[in-house]
């Protein structure tokens, strides 16, 4: 059994956001129905492996401002949540993020510096992990070649390219990685394909392990090493804030992963994830508890509304 089963390592916002709204044209102001602050980015991921009963790690860094006070105070209070990789950095503003919601769709306004993109080196080496997830688009640092030549499952994830080339480059670090986890818009985009589909396979190509998740359409995945594929659709869901849901599924994922689960079960297990995520308003304040997810996966079952997959495995670990 590994010290830690997951490890996530990127950037770590303090998120403001405003639900009911989309973005105002210039000159306009727009009112809110719904407000809250809380961690995002990264931090989502972690929260959300943690809530979920995984002892998680993140890997990050904040300003020693408000806001990174802020996104501290709400880290510390999750069990299994492990900070000692979070630094505190007395010279530089925590990344902040304002979202702006609605059901279907959020626009954002991010200020950040590079001192606190995710770090080339760790001041204290990490332990044995199962899983570790890193943003990919910047470069992969060594010390994640390192905990993947020690075993840890290396997955990869991209964010939307405000330059929108969707430079193909960025696919060759697929080689370096065990799983990819893109969305949707993102997959498409790198590939130059047209259905997700056809951007599974290409990407599956350069890596073995392939998930692009849909948002409300779910999900999709290949295990090109077993000729494993599967798809699994999301329930039906009253959404109020889409932030976080693609952290939630990635943890949720990774954790699935990490505990043996088959690819199925997995992604079937993150799509329920998220589409409980969805349900509140923020990234890491929306992430739902083993609890919570029980009931769900409880309620689906009498209206035998669950995916394929071995719902008992993933229960005996949420009761555990």
């Amino acid at each position: 059994m590994s010290d830690l089963d997951l490890v996530f390592g990127g950037r770590v916002f303090c998120d403001l956001v405003m639900s009911g709204v989309a973005a105002p044209t210039i000159g306009a102001e727009v009112f809110a129905d719904g407000f809250t602050v809380t961690a995002g980015g990264t931090a989502t991921r972690a929260v959300a492996g943690a809530r979920l009963g995984f002892r998680t790690a993140l890997v990050g860094a904040t300003g020693s401002d408000m806001f990174g006070a802020a996104v501290r105070s709400e880290l510390a209070a999750e069990d299994r949540l492990d900070l000692r990789w979070l630094a505190e950095l007395p010279d530089a503003h925590t990344a902040v993020t304002v979202a702006l919601t609605n059901a279907a769709d959020r626009s954002f306004v991010t200020y950040e510096e590079r001192a606190t993109w995710l770090p080339d080196a760790l001041p204290v080496p990490l332990p044995s992990v199962g899983a570790c997830h890193v943003g990919i688009a910047e470069g992969i640092p060594a010390w994640v070649a390192e905990v993947r030549a020690a075993g840890t499952l290396v997955v990869g994830g991209v964010g939307w390219d405000e330059t929108e080339q969707w430079d193909t480059a960025v696919l060759d670090r697929l080689a370096e990685l065990d799983a990819f986890v893109p969305n949707e818009d993102e997959a498409l985009a790198y590939t130059r394909t047209t259905d997700a589909s056809a951007a599974l396979d290409a990407l599956a190509a350069r890596t073995s392990l392939v998930v692009v998740t849909r948002g409300s359409a779910g999900a999709i995945a290949v295990d090109a090493a077993t000729g494993e594929r599967c798809e699994v659709a999301a329930p039906r869901v009253d959404a109020v804030d889409p932030t976080g849901a693609g952290d939630c599924f990635v943890a949720a994922f990774c954790g699935g992963r990490t505990a043996g689960w088959s690819l199925a079960t997995s992604v079937g297990f993150a799509v329920l994830a998220a589409s409980l995520s969805v349900q509140r308003l923020g990234g890491s304040a929306g992430v739902p508890t083993r609890a919570e997810l029980a009931a769900a996966i409880a309620w689906h079952r009498e209206h035998d509304s669950l995916p394929a997959g071995d719902w008992g495995r993933v229960l005996e670990h949420l009761q555990g």
